[in-house]
């Protein structure tokens, strides 16, 4: 026998074997009639479905992991040994577990994330500085409707990090003065944007 046929034969069982389950079906009335290994299959198919479904493997891959599974299988397990793949803690469970084990692993490194925005990925601090510039544009638009100049300088200054004395000199009148204009121009802007 060729090296390809060897290959290809555990492939072409499994194939065989899982098309096979499909048809013959897996209800408990028709698995408890079947012979020995088609009851082993059985009952590993039902096993391995469980297992795609609590890993979140999409239901499309379910039948090609369940087959991979029983292709790895007949590779390390010979058929007649597989009713023991779910009982007690012999080489065929863990051989039948690994198997299980690999073809998850494989499946979930495949899943590729789709349709993720690339702000998802953005730096937060860049993310941060875009809402304070947006947020300083919002307040300017609605000052510029709302305020007066005096106000909007006041304003504007304030959000620079200028202090109530700092904005007095510049503008050349007394802090209670711009203390009161700030005071009111505040009180606009949140009348506006309905900050309680």
């Amino acid at each position: 026998m060729s090296r390809h046929a060897k290959v290809a034969r555990p492939s072409m069982v499994a194939v065989v074997l899982g098309t096979a389950l499909s048809a013959f079906g897996t209800s408990s009335a028709a698995v408890a009639e079947a012979p020995g290994t088609l009851r082993a299959v059985a009952d590993m198919s039902r096993y391995c479905t469980t297992c795609w479904r609590n890993a979140r493997l999409s239901p499309d891959c379910w039948c090609d992991c369940t087959q991979e599974v029983l292709q790895r299988m007949l590779e390390r397990v010979t058929p007649a040994a597989w009713r023991y793949a779910l009982k007690d803690d012999g080489n065929e469970r863990r051989e039948f577990l690994r198997a299980i084990d690999t073809v998850k692993k494989r499946s979930l490194r495949q899943r590729r994330p789709v349709g993720i925005p690339l702000e998802s990925f953005a730096d937060r601090n860049n993310l941060h500085e875009q809402k304070l510039a947006d947020d300083r544009d919002s307040v300017d638009r609605a000052a510029a409707e709302l305020l007066s100049e005096r106000q909007q300088r006041i304003v504007r200054l304030s959000m620079e990090g200028w202090s109530v004395n700092e904005i007095a000199k510049e503008l050349k009148t007394g802090p209670e003065r711009v203390s009161d204009e700030k005071y009111k121009a505040i009180r606009k802007l949140r009348e506006h944007f309905e900050i309680g």
